[in-house]
């Protein structure tokens, strides 16, 4: 029973140190979906060349769509014309980050990871969807066929709103829409950190976590599963607090939310074998090197990650932080309910 109320005790911390942060997040990123020019996309990422690419990283990084969420996004903008190098680099940078887990990363992880992730996430992508060009050898041209509107899209009416409704409308988007892709993850990725900081030892990972053997081992156990970024911050902390290194912990953050088993199916089927192959070589290739220079850079600039999270731990009054769990909590709970009905119904 000790052991039980211990778990749950570090849980509540970890959502306590989170709240205020994740509520920042997902109120950029609502605004961020309410005020975004909706033909942005699909204008900016056709033609061939790095160009389409490097802003196909640079648009999707703040994007707030996760793992699943970014698929219909990504289908729709290579049916309207956008080349196959910038549908992949938009399909790794999207889930890899946003307001969202850059938010939490900072109040769970310290300012250091907070900077490095997204940073590495939009290097994963670019370099991704290079390497994805440079296999076709310049087969990337489709038909451009009329498609539904992605779910996730706003109506093109949406930009003629009163400027005080779209705000409206994109807060609202925030605390459902997408709180509601997080949810259930954010609470398994609180509750799995909890379990690994009471019942593993401090450093029990220590002679595999580190080098190149823990980045590895990251990138295996990243790739197949479905986590979101948002919610693979908790489960970092706890990697850390079992002697995984920062930098194999970088890549589990860039590979968990960028790769699933439903995203490969995807981009084998819209996009080919070939560009599956770019897809899943670019994002390893990148990730690793990400870690080992995460790694490097440590050492070389002397920070101690733990001190960061600690010191970022304490930053806020206690009571801000309590006040967010609280007005946080009833949101997380209705997200949670609709997640729950769908699971009965189907």
């Amino acid at each position: 029973m000790d052991t039980l109320t211990d778990i749950l005790i570090a849980t509540l911390d970890l959502y306590l140190d989170a709240a205020l942060w994740l509520m920042v997040g997902i109120i950029a990123a609502g605004l961020i979906h309410a005020l975004l020019p909706k033909g942005l996309l699909a204008k900016k990422l056709g033609g061939r060349g790095a160009g389409p690419i490097v802003k196909a990283a640079l648009i999707g990084a703040p994007l707030p769509l996760c793992s699943c969420g970014v698929l219909p996004a990504a289908v729709g903008l290579r049916r309207d014309g956008a080349s196959k190098g910038a549908t992949v680099s938009f399909l790794i940078a999207t889930p890899e980050t946003g307001p969202d887990s850059v938010a939490v990363s900072y109040a769970l992880l310290g300012p250091f990871m907070a900077i490095i992730r997204p940073i590495a996430a939009i290097v994963s992508a670019i370099v991704s969807g290079l390497l994805t060009s440079a296999m076709l050898k310049g087969e990337d041209h489709t038909p451009k066929p009329k498609i539904a509107r992605p779910c996730c899209a706003a109506k093109s009416s949406d930009s003629d709103l009163p400027l005080p409704t779209r705000v409206w409308g994109g807060l609202s988007y925030g605390f459902t829409a997408i709180l509601d892709d997080i949810a259930v993850w954010l609470v398994v990725g609180l509750a799995l950190s909890g379990v690994m900081i009471v019942l593993i030892p401090p450093d029990a990972l220590g002679a595999y976590g580190t080098g190149l053997s823990g980045i590895v081992m990251m990138l295996v156990i990243g790739i197949p599963i479905y986590v979101c970024a948002t919610a693979s911050t908790p489960i970092a902390v706890g990697l850390l607090s079992v002697g995984v290194s920062p930098g194999a912990v970088l890549v589990f953050l860039l590979a968990g939310p960028a790769t699933n088993l439903a995203t490969l199916g995807v981009v084998g089927k819209e996009l080919g074998s070939r560009a599956l192959v770019g897809y899943l070589l670019g994002l390893a290739l990148s990730a690793v090197l990400a870690g080992l220079a995460t790694d490097a850079l440590l050492i070389a600039l002397d920070i101690n990650i733990s001190g960061q999270m600690q010191a970022t731990g304490e930053a806020l009054p206690k009571w801000l932080e309590r006040a967010a769990g609280l007005i946080l909590a009833p949101f997380l709970v209705l997200s949670l309910g609709k997640e729950a009905k769908k699971l009965v119904w189907r």
